[in-house]
Formats: structure tokens, sequence, C-alpha cells
């Protein structure tokens, strides 16, 4: 090999591992600020207690059970909604203009700014629909925000799962429906799932659609129509108007390890189902 491409081979390796090393440490110092400057303002009282800025009572249960009334109603709706529309584009359309407008949409979809679905989902779901400031509205609101994501996602797992497992069960006398149901999407479970992992981060960090759509109540929520105030909304709204800045970490620590939480205890599952299937 000539002296310049080994150079040049060496450089390229350099420039990657320089970016790769500078991504862990912008992660390292962000983890390594949040737990520095928050662990020491996280007690039992503060996870379990209540809120009431005027009180000096500082807990976060309520904003953190309100965050899991969010996330459950917007996985469920979305799932549902995302996974059928997928197993629509990826196994039953057929190019044409109908399909072009559904990717189309999407697309557009994906590249909206949040603070536009919390706009759309104040006016439509709070003030048309009479829905108020709910858990309802905002979980439709995030709904309509992950969907392209989730569709996308879905759609390509869908797609990679062997052909010779579709053809397979429609040679046996199989039908369509049975082969997707019972084939197809068990094979394509597991990246299905890990797209529902990847869609618990976004919403359990989104703060603008939101703070529009549930409101800022720290309160225990009563059902999905209940009002309430999420942990990324209560960390904002910490920041901006308490300045209290240990609490402020302290509750973004407590969001980023419910959110590894969850992360770890679906991999751990996963895994355990296919060390089952091996």
């Amino acid at each position: 090999m000539p002296y310049w491409r080994k150079y040049r081979d060496y450089t390229i390796k350099t420039i990657v591992w320089i970016f790769a090393l500078a991504a862990l440490g912008f992660l390292f110092w962000i983890l390594s600020d949040l737990v520095v400057k928050g662990l020491p303002n996280i007690t039992l009282d503060f996870i379990t207690g209540e809120y009431n800025e005027y009180k000096g009572i500082n807990g976060i249960a309520p904003m953190i059970v309100t965050t899991i009334w969010i996330i459950s109603v917007t996985l469920i709706v979305s799932g549902l909604i995302g996974v059928f529309a997928a197993i629509y584009l990826a196994e039953y359309s057929r190019p044409g203009p109908i399909v072009r407008f559904i990717r189309f949409a999407l697309d557009n979809l994906a590249g909206i700014p949040s603070i536009i679905y919390g706009l759309f989902g104040y006016v439509f779901f709070k003030n048309m629909m009479k829905l108020g400031f709910s858990i309802l509205s905002a979980s439709l609101t995030l709904t309509i925000m992950v969907l392209p994501f989730i569709i996308g996602s879905t759609e390509n797992a869908l797609r990679e799962v062997n052909r010779l497992y579709r053809d397979g069960s429609l040679a046996l006398g199989a039908t369509k429906l049975h082969t997707v149901m019972n084939i197809i999407l068990p094979c394509a479970a597991p990246r299905i799932i890990t797209t529902m992992l990847l869609t618990v981060g976004r919403i359990a960090g989104e703060t603008a659609a939101v703070y529009f759509t549930a409101g800022t109540v720290y309160r225990y929520p009563e059902g999905i129509m209940s009002s309430g105030r999420t942990l990324s909304v209560h960390i904002y709204m910490l920041a901006k108007e308490t300045g209290r800045r240990g609490e402020t970490y302290a509750s973004a620590l407590l969001l980023v390890i419910f959110i590894s939480l969850i992360h770890f205890i679906v991999n751990a599952a996963l895994w355990a189902i296919n060390a089952k299937r091996i």
C-alpha cells in the first residue's frame, strides 16, 4: 500500500476517534454535572413528598405520577396507531398517490418543532375538543408528535424480516393477516419494542407541547382528564421561576435515572426473550 494511503487511513481513523471521544466526553460532562449538583439534594422526602412552593415543600412525587400517566397513555395510543399504520405501509399498500401523500405528511410532521405541536394541541384538543388542560390533551398531542418516528421505524423493522418467512407461511395456506400477526410481527417485535423505548425518552423529556396542554398544576392526577405537571415541565418551572438550582439539578438527575431504568428493564426483558429463543 502506498505511503499516502496509509497516512490517509491513519488520519481518518484519528479524526473518527477524536469525535467519538468528544461525544463521550460531552455525555460524561453532562452526567457528572447532574450527579455532583443534584445528588446531594435527593432524599426520600424529595422523591415521595408533594410540592408546594409557598409552604416550602419540595417533593416531586406528583410530577413523577403525572409523567408516568402521560407516558403510558401516549404509548398506548401512538403504539396502536403507529404499528397498524406501519403494517399497512409495509404489507398492504401499493405505490400510488395515497401512499406518496402519507409519506410526505409523515416526513413533514417529523420536522415540525415541538412548540408548534403544543400550540396545535392547545387550540384543537384543549379548546375545540373541550378537553381542557389534561393528561389526555397532552397525550394526544404527543401522539401526533411521535407518530412519524414510530411508523417509520416500525415499517423498516417489518420490511427487514426475511422474505422467506412470508412466502413460506403463504405457501402453507396461511392468510395474509395470519402471516402478518403470527409470523412477521413476532420477528420484528424486538425492533418495535426498541422504537417504543426511544419514544419514552422523547415523551418524558418533552416540555413545550406538555406545557401548553397538560398545564403546570403540581398535584396528583385523578385520571386522564386531570391537569398536572410533568418532571420536564417542573424542571423548567424551577429553573425559570424559583432559581433553586439544587432542586432543579436533582429533578433532572431523577428524570435521567427514570428513563435509564426503563431502558434497562426493557433491554433485560428483550435479552431474556432472545435467550429463550436460542
